[in-house]
């Protein structure tokens, strides 16, 4: 257990923060998942920007990496043209 005040706090902040993560890491999956199960394709091109942006934004806090990042936005777009 930590015995100072400093190391007290980072532990709580550390908690907010990797709470903070798996939220916008749980969304962003979910609306991943959405856009896979989108048919139509006008549709499908609406959300992509959306989810490219949740993509973006997780891969800038560094909760996945940039290269995973690209690997989903390319696969995303990809479905989408698809379509």
């Amino acid at each position: 257990m930590a015995n100072h005040k400093s190391a007290k706090k980072r532990i709580r902040s550390n908690n907010a923060k990797r709470l903070r993560n798996r939220y916008y890491a749980k969304s962003t999956r979910t609306a991943i998942k959405q856009l896979r199960k989108t048919q139509s394709k006008e549709e499908a091109e609406k959300s992509l920007p959306r989810v490219i942006s949740l993509i973006d934004r997780l891969a800038k806090r560094n909760v996945i990496h940039k290269n995973k990042a690209a690997n989903l936005k390319s696969k995303m777009t990809k479905h989408v043209n698809k379509l």
